[in-house]
């Protein structure tokens, strides 16, 4: 299988490690706007770089990693998709819901084949979760809990352009909500709150996050994150049920320190960022990417699903902004969508 990887920053330099292993790669081509460095990550894993990225696409190729800044997303998926290859993108699909729905339209309209980076649905806890709540082990889900706290902001400069904490940040637990419980978000009321820099308010961001959500069969959610837990990386949710609680991500690194006497539990060194707690699930997702080049399974995650996130994410922060609840169907209406046909949480 030949694969073309474009962008070898962090997030793209692991992925092409990941695929230089691969067994099925029989080829694996690197471009990056800055050619010397994709030169530096090639020569280093022994496999083949193209230079600048209009290269890659050059190439005779099966598939199309996309790992470069947000603002090229879109563009470089509808290069992909029009040259007929199979595509993985890290999220988000756009910078923006206008170009995210345009480029929903066009991988619909041309049954384009589009995988979209959300690597929470890999990780063994959430999936563990997922089907104990299918097997009816929890019950009837009454109550769902998502937190994602990072232990250190990210530089100042990145916060104007990242899209605030909701799309940014948050997205990846509004789409693991829809995934784990195949309910659609129909209303979200979020606040937030800045307790450190003033970067974050400068930006009209926020450092410190809160949301009740509500599906369309009436379950809640509450979701809460930070830009500074001190503890470690923590991401992590509750479902709770008629029958039974399960939490994903209570292990012996959970940053948690119990206030019980003689608790010692989680006594582990606590994660330290994301990388190391979904390392594995980074590769599950690339194994399952190539799993879909081959004709062997479905996109694990299309544009369209991804849509579905970015609109919650989008009701989130207006609702923090204009301090009311909001309807996900009024940013929905807001988004020109032109008929695109929901998308259905996957089975």
């Amino acid at each position: 299988m030949r694969i073309g990887l474009l962008g070898v920053g962090r997030i793209g330099a692991t992925h092409a490690r990941l695929l230089a292993s691969h067994p099925e790669v029989t080829e694996l081509v690197l471009g990056d706007v800055m050619p010397e460095r994709a030169r530096d990550v090639a020569e280093h894993l022994g496999v083949r770089a193209a230079g600048p990225i209009d290269e890659v696409f050059a190439t005779p190729l099966d598939g199309i990693v996309i790992a470069t800044p947000t603002a090229t997303h879109a563009d470089l998926i509808e290069r992909g998709v029009d040259a007929g290859l199979t595509v993985f993108c890290e999220k988000p699909v756009a910078a923006d819901l206008a170009r995210t729905v345009e480029i929903a339209e066009r991988v619909a309209a041309a049954d384009g084949r589009v995988q979209i980076g959300f690597q929470r649905r890999f990780d063994a806890g959430y999936q563990a979760a997922r089907e104990a709540l299918r097997s009816g082990a929890v019950g009837t889900l009454h109550r769902l809990h998502l937190l994602t706290a990072d232990p250190a902001p990210p530089p100042a400069e990145y916060i104007p352009l990242s899209g605030g904490i909701f799309r940014d940040c948050h997205i990846h637990d509004f789409d693991i909500a829809r995934w784990l419980t195949g309910q659609e978000v129909v209303e979200v009321y979020a606040t937030g709150a800045n307790r450190g820099a003033g970067f974050f308010a400068e930006a009209n961001d926020i450092d410190t996050s809160a949301a009740i959500l509500t599906f369309a069969d009436g379950t809640l959610a509450t979701l809460q994150g930070s830009r500074y837990n001190g503890g470690g990386y923590d991401v992590r949710a509750e479902l709770a049920g008629t029958e039974s609680t399960f939490v994903v991500g209570l292990d012996d690194r959970a940053p948690l320190r119990s206030a019980e006497p003689g608790v010692s539990y989680p006594s582990g060194d606590p994660w330290p960022d994301f990388w190391q707690r979904f390392g594995a699930s980074y590769t599950a997702e690339m194994n399952a990417f190539l799993d879909y080049a081959a004709g062997r399974r479905g996109s694990a995650c299309t544009v369209a699903e991804a849509l579905e996130a970015l609109y919650i994410a989008e009701a989130a922060d207006r609702s923090r902004r204009e301090r009311r609840p909001v309807r996900v169907e009024e940013i929905r209406a807001s988004g020109s969508a032109n008929g695109l046909e929901r998308s259905a949480v996957l089975a």
